[in-house]
């Protein structure tokens, strides 16, 4: 800048184009390559430097007395008043202010320079050239040529960043539609335990994987359609290993050899500025459109909670299959969701379709009396539905001899308490009336306390606490009885626990085990022990 300096003696006004000269041309210029500076305002010599957004500025000005902060006793006053009244290429910030001591780079200096040569310019080629004198005409043609390079450099670049642009615009996948991506490989194992319900449990490890490909599209903007492929490998561990549903994992499930297919289809969009829509035409689920109030252990297998019942209260699993699900926000505080799936929509004998089969509906308040703490209180009626069929887990007496053959009638409270930023506390209590159809009423309970260790030893990691009692069924009527479905004998826990941790911003690795009781809520079951290394890529 020492070059320009000297030419203050020649012109003061020309010297005016290096405090700030049509910020709105060079800042939209500058705003299209990453290796040029944004702009900067430099508040007092006590301050750091600031951003300023390339699009915080104002229209040209008329008067140099619409800048607030510019006083005639300003050393460069006269400069900026020949700029914008003989010249018009000044402009400034939306809050009328100059700041005429931001720092300047050379480049967004040379675009200024620019800025006013085309202004001169144009004021020659409209017959008011005698607004220009000789000696300002001088000054900017050695200026011009001692910027020339970063003149040419500003120019290369804009031109090279639109012919980018234009390259990526004809090969773009889609205008509508973006795809991203997660594949998951495990390593998992039962490493104790020898029988569980008269069977010998496998222990054997093995190496799964499950891969799912979204194709998210927005029409409007503000809608989503969602179409998921999915191709996975491992079956569930309680139909292969430990022959309870208790301690699944939330990854494992719907093993299909690897062959792709349609996991989740679903339209999302907003009525009015409150109110989600969401319709679900395959594989949907209650998470789609309800807050389940287990922040950090909710995930899809992927990240969170490794089981399914560490993800999630138990009873939010009869939601599933194809229907409507609706959100609607009354404030920041209360929020209501309710919803209807059915599990075999698709089919039309009797029995089936989308009112006659099984199916899940659901109402839920959502409530935040204050940032730290989130309540939820649930409600859903589910027919011929059950916890295992979804992936939840609880006792096979709770799943195949009630609620396979009963309406059910489930009340759920969930809540979650982060006092900071690096920790939470959170859990849910279950209970799910069945009534076993011309036979008679069961009761079943699941509880569970979770904590979560939010950027434990990096930014990005998750560690994770689940304690808990999954679906048990505590009580039956005596008619039920007398037709040999019992209560469950004894009591299993599920003790859980993980550690994700962040590799990079695309990769993660989580170790983790769960720990089962009693397993099928049976003292005459041995304790299981599972153990798994989950890794995660994301794109």
């Amino acid at each position: 800048m020492q070059k320009f300096c000297k030419y203050l003696l020649v012109s003061p006004a020309i010297c005016g184009v290096m405090l700030f000269v049509n910020t709105a041309t060079f800042a939209g210029e500058i705003s299209n390559t990453s290796e040029i500076n944004q702009p900067q305002v430099l508040v007092n010599p006590d301050t750091k430097v600031q951003n300023i957004a390339p699009d915080q500025t104002m229209a040209q000005v008329t008067s140099v007395s619409q800048f607030s902060d510019v006083q005639p006793t300003d050393w460069a006053f006269q400069a900026l008043q020949s700029l914008v009244e003989r010249y018009g290429c000044i402009a400034g910030y939306p809050n009328s202010t100059y700041r005429g001591n931001r720092a300047l780079t050379r480049y967004e200096f040379a675009a200024g320079l620019n800025a006013c040569l085309d202004r001169v310019n144009e004021l020659i080629a409209t017959a008011t050239g005698d607004l220009v004198n000789k000696q300002d005409l001088a000054t900017l043609q050695k200026l011009q040529e001692d910027f020339s390079a970063e003149l040419a450099t500003l120019r290369g670049r804009v031109d090279a960043v639109e012919a980018r642009n234009a390259e990526l615009e004809a090969n773009q996948f889609s205008t509508t539609t973006k795809l991203n991506g997660e594949v998951v490989i495990a390593i998992a194992d039962v490493i104790s335990g020898n029988t569980v319900n008269g069977q010998k449990v496998n222990q054997n490890t093995v190496l799964a994987d499950r891969v799912r490909l979204n194709l998210d599209t927005s029409f409007t903007g503000k809608d989503l359609l969602r179409t998921r492929l999915q191709a996975t490998n491992l079956d569930p561990f309680s139909q292969t290993a430990t022959f309870t549903p208790e301690g699944d994992f939330r990854f494992a499930g719907g093993n299909n050899s690897n062959g792709v297919v349609i996991d989740a289809l679903l339209y999302q969009f907003p009525l009015g500025n409150k109110t989600d829509i969401i319709l679900e035409a395959n594989a949907g689920a209650i998470d789609d459109f309800t807050n389940t109030v287990n922040p950090y252990l909710d995930g899809d297998g992927g990240s969170g909670a490794l089981s399914h019942f560490g993800t999630r209260n138990p009873i939010y699993y009869l939601v599933n299959g194809t229907g409507i699900g609706v959100k609607h926000e009354f404030s920041d505080q209360l929020e209501l969701s309710f919803g209807y799936l059915a599990n075999d929509a698709a089919n039309p004998q009797l029995g089936s379709g989308l009112f006659n089969g099984a199916y899940g509906a659901m109402g839920q308040l959502t409530v935040k009396p204050i940032n730290q703490i989130t309540l939820g209180l649930t409600y859903i009626n589910a027919y011929k539905n059950t916890f295992f069929a979804n992936g939840s887990g609880g006792s096979n007496n709770a799943n195949d001899n009630i609620l396979q053959n009963a309406t059910s009638n489930s009340y759920g409270i969930e809540a979650s308490f982060q006092p900071s930023s690096k920790f939470v506390i959170g859990g849910w209590a279950g209970l799910t009336k069945a009534r076993v159809l011309s036979v008679g009423d069961a009761d079943i309970w699941n509880y569970a306390v979770t904590l979560a260790f939010p950027d434990l030893g990096k930014t990005g990691n998750i560690a994770g606490i689940i304690v808990g009692m999954e679906p048990k069924v505590t009580s039956v009527s005596n008619s039920l009885s007398n037709a040999g479905i019992n209560k469950d004998p004894d009591t299993s826990y599920h003790i859980e626990g993980f550690y994700q941790y962040k590799l990079s911003d695309n990769i993660s690795i989580t170790p983790g085990v769960i720990w089962l009781t009693a397993p099928d809520h049976n003292n005459d079951n041995d304790d299981i022990v599972i153990g798994t290394v989950r890794t995660t890529f994301t794109f």
